[in-house]
């Protein structure tokens, strides 16, 4: 779709059916989750990375060649595409190094922190106006993600500081890719190009890091490889694609605070798929967000 014709696509508050898409897309997040899991046991997180990034790009790029998108016009996108590939770069080598200091459980929440960094940039740069309802909802499901993450908030060590300051980092990242998606040029490319940018960029930044990673190589299996590409081809290059189009249409705000569903998906796949510890914290937790989100996208009320 053109970027004209995007404009009057746009929406002023999320609806049902994007509610529904974001509920399908942070469950293959946190499907996402387990799938790297599995593939980790065959490559290092590294190479995942930059491999992922690579297939993904060339799966968009024979999509776009096969539907005749046009990648290559000048249409003012260069330098805010690149810098939402930096952005979006720097999140990831922010992710996986700070994961050498503290916990997966810190990590998530505070890169989880995303959708308030995103509520504040939405009202003064987005004129998403900012109100307390929306805040108290953005507290409830961010209070949902705490309780996921409970009984594995423990400080590990004086070092990890350092891994929750870059987790935090990675959330600010986030949102700034977000924001920055939203106010320039990008918001109205095509979501198969805006993720180009930031497929081709990321692997670029993340490619260096390899060395530094151990091998890259592990014990390679049907099951690993499997998991590699079900990350590259379905969740880069199509759930991405799909965020990025829902982002084109949304307020950034609304779309954003159900990240919070992510990370309590990630724990009930893990708990299903690979047996991991379940408790009724999660179900709880689920309802808490789900509460949350419902009173951050409730429209505001029509005065007749």
């Amino acid at each position: 779709m053109s970027g004209a014709a995007g404009v009057f696509d746009r929406r002023d508050a999320v609806d049902l059916a994007a509610a529904a898409i974001m509920i399908g897309l942070t469950f293959s997040w946190g499907l996402n989750g387990v799938a790297a899991k599995i593939s980790y046991a065959g490559f290092s997180p590294i190479f995942v990375s930059v491999v992922r990034s690579a297939l993904a790009g060339l799966v968009v790029l024979l999509w776009c060649r096969y539907r005749g998108i046009r990648l290559f016009d000048s249409d003012g996108t260069l330098w805010p595409g690149l810098l939402a590939g930096l952005l979006f770069g720097a999140e990831f080598v922010l992710i996986f190094v700070g994961l050498e200091f503290t916990t997966v459980a810190r990590s998530a929440l505070m890169v989880n922190t995303m959708p308030f960094w995103v509520l504040v940039g939405a009202h003064f740069l987005l004129g998403e106006h900012m109100t307390l309802r929306k805040w108290a909802g953005l507290a409830m499901a961010f209070a949902g993600v705490v309780l996921v993450f409970s009984d594995k908030l423990s400080l590990p060590g004086p070092e990890a500081i350092t891994g929750d300051i870059m987790s935090l980092g990675a959330g600010v990242l986030w949102a700034a890719t977000t924001l920055v998606i939203k106010k320039s040029k990008l918001a109205g490319t095509s979501a198969e190009k805006l993720l180009l940018y930031q497929l081709a960029v990321s692997a670029v930044m993340t490619l260096p890091l390899l060395p530094l990673a151990g091998p890259a190589l592990r014990e390679i299996s049907p099951l690993a490889t499997g998991a590699l590409l079900f990350q590259a081809v379905y969740i880069v290059a199509f759930t991405y694609i799909l965020w990025f189009w829902l982002m084109r249409r949304y307020p950034a705000a609304g779309l954003s605070s159900f990240a919070f569903l992510t990370p309590a998906f990630g724990v009930l796949c893990g708990g299903l798929l690979l047996g991991e510890p379940l408790s009724i914290k999660i179900f709880a937790a689920l309802g808490l967000i789900a509460t949350g989100l419902v009173i951050v996208n409730r429209p505001p009320r029509r005065i007749s």
